[in-house]
């Protein structure tokens, strides 16, 4: 019998609430009996977030078990729930709700006995780590005070035990080797197993996959492959089997990029087949990189843990340590810190923990010999496998094309990009301007730093700097230039003096004259629901025009500054002083560098200043909106700016990316639209090149015909919100739970959450939900994933890049067809793309990727449901071919999802599947 702690617990969820004295028995007991035993002694829980929004008790407080299992076992999963809890502890998991408190108590007894176990391998650094926590009154110091005994020597900082970096020659240039087909079936057959099935489709995808990796024949002239390969087919090790080959032959690179992180986790595992986790020189073959701001500051948490953070949040930092100390590589969004933690201490943590804002000290850091950061850039220039996702592979090529040395190094030239699908919608979100409230004031805080006295240190651009102010006059003098000239940025406070009608500096009466352009103009309906509103940026009144020139004076003479910053550090590094050393070098490069893309960002502001009130540039599409977000009192608003958007994103995509690239690879299961490419070859770019893409098309080896079926619902009518709350409920019961629940608004997930979750609970059917549970969308997936009961409602993420293979996943269900927003970005792009069949397409490719989600191994099976009285027959190509298609009752629909697939294929009722 594992260890019991005796304490009482507390268990809440939509079906009731469970209390548990120390010794007594279970008992069911009111939302309030629960609030006043948790107000009167400390109770155990599991995710204090979550079971306050179930009493409806924002302020309870408790023993989570979840900062125990952070404390005890850092860097480990956990699925954060009664039964992931079990998993993780190897206890029985409990079978009904009242089972959970006796758990609970039985978790906490086996965590606090680890820790006194001989074996525990997370003791160096625990004892030290439960002192400051004792200090913060955290609720769990006293009880483990009495489990974790003080070391016989001191423990070292956890800054002084982390590993440092070492400085590495730069890589040679990759040689120029042809893999042959004969060495890429070995391959893929050496890394598919032995014993494994020899799958047709693998090996042709994996063939055409290596002629990628060719020479190119001239300067900008890359091979471009495009490559759809239906689910099933292997594409990973597909791909991976030839850029292993050339990795090795040529010594070079290949980049492989995810739209989603759990693909990324996924090929990091799929790697291992190829690659070691470690060279034979200690060097690492394969290396996840992420954007700067996924990874742990060590500056910002030293910051935090000698005061910066107070409260509940300094002891988040202290938990955020003690998880660094056992990281792999320090990633916190996606990584081995669990995605639960932040979402326990309620504010902002965890990003307050990484670089947000790009205000890296470089080698001025303490800690930049042990940066993850800095470790993962110099490890992936020596990688034979780079794992990072699209918009850092875009960036990389961008800053590369300035950039010189360790940038140029570090440009993607042979490039597979995962979930090509999603290649548009990236390079539309990093080849755009934004002039906003948030983008401007982010940039003051880079060159002015923190302007309130708080804990912590300032990072603007003088104490970043300042030994170069000191040395170099011009240096200095420009660095007070552009700190003054800054002073005309948005300010803290901004969004409220501009709803207040007294905006401060020309960028906020920029600001103020937008938002009452476009609510003078907006015409969505979208003032009276609560959500964001936006207007086209021309026929501007003249206070819009006037302000936007006042607003590009301020922008210029913020420009000019850091523009002449940017010279003398240049100049600094040509002839350098005798106090600059290695580190200092490399502090001022990469000043320079951020000092570049600022200068470039406030140039783009620029450009988009000076087409206000004049001639439409017919390459970009320019708006003005109002960020909003509804709520109870009807909307807050949290953006207000200008907008600008390449027509084509993928124009500047194919300059940046493709021209300088050798290889290129965009591989989906939804690539191209039924069988016509034309789509697919528009939106990689190539045609900007003037290159005709390879393509190659793989199908899925699934029998969809026998383990799917399309249902449409007729007779759930739109806008009934109680019917189809109800058709929701009737819907999971009849699945037995297992349901995927996508929306197109929030609003409406949000109102079908709260009309049926308690009912399903009741059952045993337990239901979650994005934008309702205060858990984050990685977690909510690992959730639905462990439990074959619960059902997940969710929005636009959680219609790709989901993989929940087996019975935890065994019918999606769609509230109605997802069309497209009609904003003023899209009315353009529809207009120069055909107009209704642009709308077809990116629905077709929606509804493609939402089934993609229901068949993900051979003996999966389930209904694909869509709640549309009219949908269009001509939509029906988005599903695979030979899949039945019924439109029937909400009452056939049940019978047919409560008795399973049947296997027996398409029956009479299935329609024609041509498109009409």
């Amino acid at each position: 019998m594992p260890p019991q702690l005796t304490l009482p617990a507390l268990h809440a969820s939509h079906a009731g609430t469970w209390l548990r004295e120390p010794e007594g028995p279970t008992r069911g007991c009111s939302k309030g009996e629960a609030i006043m035993a948790a107000a009167d002694t400390p109770v155990l829980i599991v995710n204090a977030p979550l079971v306050a929004t179930r009493l409806g008790y924002p302020d309870l407080s408790g023993l989570d078990l979840l900062e125990l299992f952070a404390f005890v076992h850092p860097a480990r999963f956990c699925v954060p729930t009664p039964k992931g809890l079990a998993h993780a502890l190897d206890l029985e998991v409990p079978e009904t709700d009242d089972d959970v408190p006796g758990l609970l108590q039985r978790a906490a007894g086996v965590l606090l006995a680890r820790c006194g176990a001989d074996d525990w391998a997370e003791r160096e650094g625990a004892w030290s780590s439960l002192q400051s926590l004792v200090r913060l009154r955290w609720p769990w110091a006293q009880v483990l005070a009495a489990h974790v005994a003080r070391p016989e020597r001191a423990e070292k900082w956890l800054f002084s035990r982390l590993p440092e970096w070492e400085e590495a020659p730069d890589r040679p240039a990759p040689g120029q080797v042809l893999i042959e087909e004969a060495e890429i079936e070995g391959q893929l057959a050496h890394l598919t197993g032995s014993g494994a099935e020899r799958r047709e489709g693998q090996h042709s995808y994996a063939r055409d996959v290596g002629k990628v990796f060719a020479p190119r024949a001239g300067r900008g002239a890359p091979h471009v492959l495009l490559a759809q390969a239906g689910t099933g087919i292997g594409k990973t090790l597909g791909y991976l089997a030839p850029a292993s080959l050339w990795a090795a032959a040529a010594g070079g690179t290949v980049w492989v990029s995810t739209y989603t992180k759990n693909l990324q986790r996924q090929l990091r595992g799929e790697s291992r087949r190829a690659w070691p986790e470690r060279r034979a020189d200690g060097t690492q073959p394969v290396v996840v990189r992420k954007g700067r701001e996924n990874y742990l500051c060590l500056l910002n948490l030293e910051d935090a843990l000698q005061g910066g953070f107070a409260g509940r949040a300094a002891i988040l930092a202290h938990l955020v340590a003690r998880w660094a100390a056992y990281s792999r590589d320090g990633d916190m969004i996606g990584g081995d810190l669990p995605g639960w933690l932040g979402t326990l201490f309620r504010k902002r943590g965890i990003a307050a923990l990484t670089d947000q804002r790009g205000e890296c000290v470089y080698a001025g850091c303490p800690h930049y010999r042990k940066c993850f950061i800095e470790r993962a850039a110099r490890a992936s220039a020596r990688a034979d496998l780079v794992i990072a996702n699209h918009a850092l592979v875009m960036i990389n090529a961008a800053r590369a094309g300035f950039g010189s040395g360790r940038d140029q190094g570090q440009r993607p030239t042979r490039i597979v990009f995962d979930e090509g699908h999603h290649v548009f919608d990236a390079a539309d979100s990093t080849f755009a301007a934004a002039l906003t409230g948030q983008e401007t004031i982010e940039l003051r805080r880079w060159i002015v730093g923190p302007e309130r006295k708080n804990r912590g240190r300032r990072r603007g651009l003088a104490a970043r700097l300042a030994d170069v102010a000191s040395y170099d006059e011009a240096g200095g003098e420009a660095i007070e230039a552009a700190l003054e000239a800054a002073r005309a940025l948005p300010a803290d406070g901004w969004l409220q003096r501009l709803q207040e009608g007294e905006p401060l500096g020309a960028l906020e009466r920029l600001l103020a004259a937008v938002r009452g352009c476009v609510y003078a103009r907006d015409e969505s309906g979208g003032q009276e629901a609560g959500y964001g509103i936006e207007t086209e940026a021309a026929g501007l009144p003249g206070n819009v025009i006037e302000a936007a020139q006042d607003a590009r004076a301020a922008l210029a003479a913020i420009r000019h500054p850091l523009a002449r910053l940017g010279a003398r550090l240049e100049a600094i590094v040509e002839d350098p002083p005798n106090w600059l050393d290695g580190q200092g070098r490399a502090r001022i490069e990469g000043a320079r560098h951020s000092l570049a893309w600022r200068i470039d960002l406030v140039l783009a502001w620029e450009a988009l200043l000076d087409r206000l009130g004049g001639p439409a540039d017919p390459e970009f599409v320019d708006w003005l909106a109002v960020d909003r977000s509804p709520n109870d009192a009807g909307a807050r608003e949290f953006d207000v700016g200008i907008h600008r958007r390449w027509l084509d994103p993928m124009k500047p995509f194919a300059r940046v990316v493709l021209e300088p690239a050798h290889g290129v690879m965009l591989t989906s299961a939804t690539l191209r639209d039924g069988e016509d490419w034309e789509s697919a070859i528009e939106r990689s770019g190539a045609r900007h090149i003037e290159i005709e893409p390879m393509r190659s098309h793989a199908e899925s080896p699934f029998d969809y015909a026998a383990r799917a079926e399309v249902l449409i619902v007729t007779d759930v009518r739109r806008g009934d919100m109680p019917g189809l709350a109800g058709a929701y409920a009737r819907l999971i019961e009849a699945a037995g739970g297992g349901v995927l629940g996508l929306f197109t608004a929030v609003r409406r997930l949000r109102a079908v959450h709260g009309r049926i979750a308690d009912r399903l609970a009741r059952a045993g059917l337990p239901l979650y939900a994005q934008h309702v549970d205060p858990i984050d969308t990685g977690t909510l997936v690992d959730i639905f994933r462990d439990d074959p009961a619960a059902s997940l409602l969710g929005t636009d993420a959680l219609r790709d890049g989901v993989d929940v293979p087996g019975r935890s996943l065994r019918c999606v269900v769609m509230e109605q067809v997802p069309w497209p927003r009609p904003d003023i970005l899209h009315r353009a792009r529809r207009a120069a793309h055909g107009g209704s069949a642009y709308d077809d397409r990116i629905i077709r490719a929606r509804l493609a990727q939402a089934f993609g989600r229901l068949i993900r191994s051979r003996d999966d099976s389930g209904h694909f449901v869509v709640l549309s009285p009219a949908f269009p027959s001509r939509l029906l190509s988005a599903f695979p071919a030979g899949t039945p298609v019924i439109r029937l009752t909400l009452a056939e629909a049940l019978q047919r999802v409560a008795a399973g697939v049947s296997g027996a294929g398409a029956d009479s009722q299935a329609e024609d599947r041509q498109p009409s």
